[in-house]
């Protein structure tokens, strides 16, 4: 998703990145919403939240892989490098202007190199993932989860774009923690509640037993910090994973 960056994990930002899986916040709209990205905009352009979670899905050269909440690429720029056809779904309309300023020159060189690469921007959201059916080998989301306005639905959709022994991993940073760098700005007492920023928490049990409900496989919860930072995580596999 997504760069939700720093602000936060993704490139997202927060101040938000707007409707990432259905419902999104009503500050994460119109001018006042893009003023806050374009601020944000030199923390958003590289994520080591993004980065940790694009090693850890390890696409491969020809995979089919889905960034959930894309915001303006940093995981899905990444993937791509490494040679995966990325389907980078963003629900707002601001996020993906940018991120089609980002991706021009890359599209350029791939016209002339060698080595071809293929990102692809897709109009979605967790809900809806404009993907076919077992049509994906990984799925990542960062920094989105608390957006999603139905994580049954969310799962649900994994589950089927899901392509068997394929890979899941969401995560969203945990800015509640106080050992979060950015604790003190979205998450102190200083600067107001938690939910008055527009995060919710993620329960990665609860998430953790959904993905089982669907018949993923390899759940695990114990994935705490990425590239420095507190997190909830989840980690999955398509029904035939093996572990």
């Amino acid at each position: 998703m997504g760069d939700h960056g720093h602000d936060h994990g993704g490139d997202h930002g927060h101040d938000h990145g707007g409707d990432h899986g259905g419902g999104g916040h009503h500050h994460d709209q119109g001018v006042l919403g893009a003023l806050r990205y374009l601020r944000l905009l030199p923390r958003l352009w590289r994520s080591e939240v993004n980065d940790a979670v694009v090693a850890r899905i390890a696409p491969r050269p020809g995979e089919r892989v889905v960034d959930i909440g894309a915001g303006m690429g940093a995981a899905a720029v990444r993937a791509a490098a490494a040679g995966a056809d990325v389907v980078a779904v963003e629900p707002t309309p601001f996020m993906r202007g940018l991120m089609r300023l980002r991706t021009l020159p890359a599209g350029l060189r791939s016209r002339v190199s060698s080595r071809e690469h293929h990102l692809e921007l897709r109009v979605g959201a967790a809900e809806r993932l404009p993907v076919d059916d077992g049509s994906v080998d990984a799925i990542w989301a960062v920094n989105t989860l608390h957006h999603w306005s139905d994580l049954e639905r969310g799962v649900a959709e994994i589950a089927r774009a899901l392509a068997p022994r394929g890979r899941v991993f969401l995560v969203d940073e945990a800015f509640s923690d106080p050992r979060h760098p950015e604790h003190d700005r979205f998450g102190g007492e200083e600067h107001g509640s938690w939910e008055q920023h527009g995060f919710l928490d993620v329960d990665a049990e609860r998430l953790a037993a959904l993905l089982r409900d669907q018949g993923l496989t390899s759940v695990d919860t114990s994935c705490r910090e990425l590239a420095g930072r507190p997190v909830v995580s989840v980690w999955a596999k398509g029904p035939a994973g093996d572990g």
